[in-house]
């Protein structure tokens, strides 16, 4: 049972090529450049979400390099997701791997920047202001931490969201009962709505989060 439950994020196809993980490099073809006149939907769309990023982003920290890169990532985070929606499609966002990939380079790259060039400032952010001399140490341990496990909670919670709504529609798929057919595909076109909303949800998430992370450099 197991076996079969998990089988859907399992990328390998064949022994000679992983055809899945081409989906990774797909994800660029749903970002054309402009070779029309006017603007197609998917353009329109494209634009409105990142507009709505780049409000979103800039009451957090006012970079504009850095909002471009976040609003890439959005729309790269966010086409990902929703391709696992579509059948026989591999959902790249539900591998640990992936996400840690997104995530922990541009973590250790602001890391690296601040560290070395605000040294003295980022050892104040490690104690907060008024804090009692005797749980001092414990407070430098509890901020140390928080700030090494960032990178890993970001990663963990869009994988663990988009294998929680895959699991529950395969659940839901393996029911065979003809009684019920009808409240399954009830249930099932809930979740594909749920499961949307959640791969936005989870891509806002992921790049706000970021953009806060980024905000603490002095």
């Amino acid at each position: 049972m197991l076996t079969n439950l998990f089988s859907s994020f399992d990328p390998s196809t064949t022994l000679l090529f992983q055809f899945n993980w081409i989906m990774l490099m797909l994800t660029m073809l749903m970002l054309p450049n402009k070779f029309w006149f006017s603007e197609s939907r998917n353009s329109m769309i494209k634009n409105l979400l990142k507009n709505f990023m780049e409000k979103e982003m800039k009451f957090i920290f006012f970079n504009n390099q850095f909002i471009n890169n976040m609003k890439t990532m959005f729309i790269f985070i966010l086409i990902m997701n929703m391709s696992g929606l579509t059948p026989y499609v591999f959902t790249p966002s539900s591998h640990l791997s992936i996400s840690l990939a997104l995530g922990l380079p541009i973590w250790f790259s602001l890391m690296t920047f601040s560290w070395t060039k605000f040294t003295n400032l980022m050892f104040a952010h490690l104690l907060p202001l008024n804090t009692p001399t005797p749980i001092a140490p414990f407070m430098i341990l509890v901020e140390s931490l928080s700030n090494l496990i960032r990178p890993v909670s970001l990663s963990v919670r869009l994988t663990a969201n988009m294998i929680a709504g895959h699991l529950l529609m395969t659940l839901l798929g393996n029911i065979n009962s003809i009684s019920s057919i009808t409240l399954i595909i009830t249930l099932q076109i809930a979740i594909m709505l749920f499961e949307m909303t959640v791969a936005l949800i989870q891509a806002y998430v992921f790049t706000i989060l970021m953009t806060m992370y980024s905000s603490e450099i002095p």
